[in-house]
């Protein structure tokens, strides 16, 4: 029995040799001839449909997985660009506020250069009333700053306002856009084309135009668009001579006379944030 199985070992043996030579000289054979077989070419067509199948999802996925990139990609770009874009109109805003403040802070130094009558004290406004008929601003000045009561509120190019409360370390200021009928109203001056002063007193403000108004105008004279108007002293509340704006409208009777008075103020009345509070030397 053991003879049996060693000999059918040795003939399964020398079997696969002869079909493992054969193998090879059909190799060798196919290489040496001009057409491939139509087995070859079967396999070959089976092999590459097959690799196709395969090889379409793996594209898909490479594919997606790089359009997924460049999406994220985009997205955290656009999301910097943004983040630059509000930093900037951030700073933009900034700039624009610093240069309005600038200029309102040269036009101070401007108007105190030519108050050399008055020793003048700067201070920012800390609060506004917010009620559309008494405008009534607080200041970071006060007694302790030698701060008094009725001193003239300069800011612009001239006359805003006056003191009309002092505490110790604040003041209230009424400013001359207060439409209170109960308010001190601010007696003012304005020359007419025949050399002689016509006097009257602040009525009321148009917020729209930034106009004050001249009223209870004691001579129908005529008056040029462009004159300058200035406190008159009349009642000793505010100092004369101070200077209040210029004419910009006439308003006239039925004889060409001058009737109501609207002046354009020395200040932006609705964007006051500094000013200088005036003692007479």
């Amino acid at each position: 029995m053991h003879k049996f199985f060693s000999n059918r070992k040795l003939v399964i043996t020398v079997i696969c040799a002869i079909i493992a030579v054969g193998l090879i000289a059909g190799s060798l054979t196919l290489k040496k001839k001009d057409k491939t077989p139509v087995i070859q070419k079967v396999g070959n067509d089976v092999f590459g449909t097959v690799s196709r199948v395969i090889a379409l999802p793996i594209h898909g996925v490479q594919t997606m997985t790089t359009d997924i990139n460049n999406f994220v990609s985009t997205y955290e770009e656009n999301a910097r660009l943004r983040k630059g874009i509000e930093k900037n109109d951030s700073i933009n805003a900034e700039n624009k506020s610093l240069k309005a403040e600038n200029k309102e802070l040269k036009k101070l130094v401007g108007l105190k250069e030519t108050m050399s009558d008055y020793s003048l004290t700067a201070a920012t406004v800390l609060t506004r009333s917010p009620s559309s008929w008494q405008d009534l601003i607080t200041v970071n000045k006060g007694t302790a700053n030698g701060i008094k009561k009725n001193q003239p509120v300069l800011a612009g190019n001239g006359l805003v306002g006056r003191v009309v409360e002092a505490d110790y370390t604040v003041s209230k200021v009424e400013l001359i856009s207060d439409n209170n009928e109960s308010a001190n109203r601010f007696a003012i001056q304005v020359q007419a084309t025949d050399g002689e002063y016509i006097n009257g007193i602040i009525t009321g403000y148009d917020k729209k135009t930034n106009q004050i108004i001249m009223g209870q105008i004691t001579d129908k004279k005529t008056v040029k668009v462009g004159t300058q108007v200035t406190t008159s002293g009349l009642g000793g509340v505010t100092p004369k001579g101070l200077y209040v704006g210029k004419v910009a409208k006439i308003s006239k009777d039925d004889y060409g006379l001058a009737s109501e008075i609207r002046i354009e103020p020395a200040a932006k009345l609705s964007n006051v944030n500094n000013v200088y509070i005036a003692k007479l030397d």
